[in-house]
């Protein structure tokens, strides 16, 4: 299985490219740390995997189309969207550019890169594009609006892609996790309610993409709680 994987360099996307690293798949692993990088890629070779490394910065939107041109000469089995980025929790109002770079980085990037490949899918008539949302999608707190708007706008995008690509074999999947434990999560300075450690939040998203969860949630019990309060008349919801 060729299996294309953003921002592998670090976090759940790092452990993602190890997960699956195997004599099975070959793994294209895209980040802008090219030290890091290459060392995911030598542990991902020692596991068996064939593994090809392209550094980047995703916010570099010409060179995500190339790239996006380059993969989509060779069949795709699937592509693992989760490089992204937060500008951390607080009650201002959030600067221009850090709202523009969350954007950037979180949503456009992700089309500069699709949007050659989508096509080629089309062709081929399979494949798989994983979406790696989160629950701060579902419901926008005021200390995190832009991180929450962009991935409501990702969750959007997702969707119309489901509907446009299912008639042509190809899966789309949303998958939306509360807080795990990773490099942007350590960064909190509050109680983070049901962080999960990062095995436990790779296998729930491993679990998601295997069974082709059109859009998976989780930790149920964060989800459903989120779930309940946008039942909430607004004036409840308020308070």
């Amino acid at each position: 299985m060729r299996i294309v994987i953003t921002g592998a360099s670090s976090g759940l996307e790092e452990a993602l490219a190890l997960y699956y690293a195997s004599s099975e798949n070959q793994l294209v692993l895209i980040a802008r740390r090219a030290e890091r990088l290459a060392d995911v890629a030598a542990r991902c070779r020692k596991n068996g995997a064939e593994v090809e490394t392209i550094v980047a910065d995703v916010n570099d939107f010409e060179r995500m189309r190339e790239i996006g041109r380059e993969l989509g000469q060779n069949p795709l089995d699937r592509i693992i969207l989760n490089a992204g980025i937060s500008v951390g929790h607080n009650g201002g109002v959030t600067p221009f550019e850090d709202f523009e770079r969350l954007f950037k980085t979180n949503f456009l990037s992700i089309h500069a890169l699709l949007e050659p490949i989508i096509p080629k899918l089309m062709e081929q008539k399979s494949g798989e594009i994983v979406f790696i949302s989160s629950l701060a999608s579902l419901l926008s707190m005021p200390t995190s609006i832009a991180y929450s708007s962009s991935k409501r706008a990702l969750n959007a995008y997702a969707e119309g892609l489901h509907y446009q690509l299912k008639p042509y074999g190809i899966t789309v999947m949303t998958i939306m996790p509360g807080f795990i434990d990773s490099e942007m999560t350590r960064k909190n300075r509050f109680k983070m309610p049901f962080l999960l450690k990062t095995e436990e939040g790779i296998a729930r998203i491993v679990h998601a993409i295997e069974r082709k969860k059109i859009r998976y949630a989780f930790p149920f019990r964060f989800y459903l709680m989120i779930r309940i309060v946008l039942l909430f008349p607004q004036s409840l919801r308020d308070k």
